[in-house]
């Protein structure tokens, strides 16, 4: 008897598959999936991913490694590897995958990869206990792979990876192989309600799907071991802004060609200003992200950012956006007779963090073909019967930032980073930004500071923005209300206890137009005492 053990979240389509051609090939059932171990709660791999296969692939074959596509969208790069390939070939067969006519196999594919038998066997491969990998804390991540003869070289993909490298060949894989690596492979598996930050697929499962759209959507499944409320898709806010400060605005821009005869235009209408993005530019089935950069208003509120599309192109009607402020939660005024006897160190909280970003822009060139026309027996013209051809520009930006607590200058006993609880501490945080497109990426604006004695909670001071340039920011502590001294400063509870006080600090806004980047840091001081200690209390003499 087979039980199901999991629950699947996984869909699929297709079409009809194309001859080979000179450039490439691919015969029915070359195929497997690539298995790896998600944490639910903050979506981290916690295994090494493994392929499944029923194939004995060459000992030559060219691939990536094993990296999931969780990794790649985090900013992990293609690295090309011959041979040394690794796979698991299960004793009980995996389902057929890839659709060679339209008709996908995805009950089959659910069943398998629910089947108690199959989920044993995949704890065991990862080193895992089964009823730790089914208790709800952790959900299995399904990648379709293809192996495929592409210009000579025999290569082993996941859809994600097939979009990565059709990027390196400036399009080229698509337009030889787009039936396999664009159509068939990317839509034999993806969501049918949102998990894991990827969304349900509710485009097209029949026309060739573009390189961002298969990095972003496509070419998952996702197996989960407890009943979880679904993750509610984006439907409040496309994206989450603070006040007063730069960002940038991004849509994906697709349909027909646009080339410099004839270009697409995009029009973003913020606020009762319109911005407009010309030459956008990108090729026959593909697509492009139009941006722009602006200046959030000083109060928050919910905009919507009309978006219209001249040209040959399409892009979404409207992105909605919601802009807060953080301005205004500081922790209350410390007072010397404070107390809480009930305390207990609450772990450092784990933010989204993405430390790096790319993305993509098509370039056009011309490619000359002159052709002879006569005109007579002695006599005739030039004619350039050319052609737009594209290539396309990688960019990136990576974000280093780094925090430091001090005792303030004004604590009489501080030694070093030794200091009595109800003295105050300063803060700076520092941030460098580096891009290949700095035009393309804002510096990096906020920092919010979270307190121990406030479980990372409830209370949080926004920093000040000490110096703004467009690769390096220096933020501190505002000025607080309650220093005699009209200090940056953060004054310790009385009652904190002896031993580690750590800050967390999380840094954002630093916009691209691959989404904001943003890290999660932490400093510690050592408490000691109290500045009761200091006091001294005698009957005069």
């Amino acid at each position: 008897m087979v039980y199901a053990t999991g629950e699947g979240n996984i869909d699929g389509g297709g079409g009809s598959m194309g001859g080979a051609t000179g450039h490439g090939s691919w015969s029915p059932g070359n195929e497997g999936v690539r298995v790896t171990v998600v944490r639910a709660s903050d979506h981290a791999t916690v295994t090494t991913p493994l392929d499944l296969t029923n194939k004995v692939p060459p000992d030559s074959i060219y691939h990536f490694g094993k990296v999931s596509k969780l990794q790649y969208n985090s900013g992990v790069s293609l690295s090309p590897v011959k041979g040394g390939y690794s796979y698991i070939k299960p004793a009980q067969a995996i389902p057929k995958i890839i659709s060679t006519n339209g008709h996908n196999n995805i009950e089959a594919i659910k069943s398998y990869f629910t089947d108690e038998q199959v989920i044993r066997a995949i704890a065991n491969y990862c080193g895992m206990d089964f009823d730790t990998l089914i208790s709800g804390k952790y959900k299995i991540l399904l990648e379709p792979i293809a192996y495929y003869t592409y210009e000579g070289v025999m290569l082993a993909t996941t859809a994600t990876e097939a979009a990565l490298y059709d990027e390196v060949v400036s399009g080229h894989l698509r337009t030889w192989m787009g039936a396999l690596t664009h159509q068939n492979l990317p839509f034999s598996m993806f969501l049918e309600t949102s998990d894991l930050g990827y969304p349900a697929w509710t485009g097209s499962t029949t026309q060739y799907a573009s390189d961002s759209a298969i990095k972003s959507s496509l070419g998952l499944g996702i197996v989960r071991f407890k009943e979880e409320p679904e993750e509610p898709v984006l439907t409040t806010c496309d994206y989450e802004y603070r006040t007063n400060t730069e960002v940038i605005t991004a849509v994906e821009v697709s349909g027909g060609q646009s080339d410099p005869d004839h270009p697409v235009e995009v029009q973003f209408d913020i606020l009762g200003t319109t911005y407009t993005v010309r030459n956008v530019y990108y090729p026959e089935g593909d697509s492009q992200l139009a941006w722009v950069r602006w200046i959030t208003p000083d109060t928050p509120q919910d905009i919507t950012i009309a978006v219209s599309v001249s040209g040959s192109g399409s892009a979404r009607a409207a992105v909605r956006c919601k802009i807060v402020d953080l301005n205004g939660n500081p922790p209350p005024n410390p007072v010397a007779d404070d107390r809480n006897d009930s305390f207990s160190v609450s772990a450092v909280p784990d933010r989204e963090e993405k430390s790096s970003a790319s993305w993509n822009v098509w370039r056009p060139w011309w490619q000359a073909h002159w052709i002879w026309h006569r005109t007579g027996v002695f006599s005739g013209y030039w004619c350039d019967h050319g052609w737009w051809e594209f290539t396309l520009d990688r960019y990136s930006a990576s974000l280093n930032a780094s925090m430091n607590i001090t005792p303030d200058v004004m604590n009489p006993t501080a030694n070093g980073t030794i200091m009595k609880s109800g003295y105050g501490i300063n803060e700076m945080v520092t941030a460098r930004v580096s891009s290949s497109q700095r035009s393309a990426v804002t510096p990096l604006q906020n920092a919010v500071s979270y307190f121990p004695e406030f479980g990372y909670d409830t209370f949080w001071r926004l920093l000040d923005r000490i110096s703004l340039k467009p690769s390096y920011s220096i933020l501190e502590f505002q000025t607080n209300d309650y220093s005699t001294y009209n200090r940056r400063t953060h004054f310790t509870p009385v009652w904190y206890p002896d031993g580690s006080y750590t800050v967390n600090t999380w840094v954002l806004d630093c916009w691209t137009p691959a989404g904001m980047l943003c890290e999660n840091l932490s400093d510690t001081i050592t408490i000691s005492g109290s500045l009761w200690d200091d006091w001294h209390i005698a009957p005069m003499s």
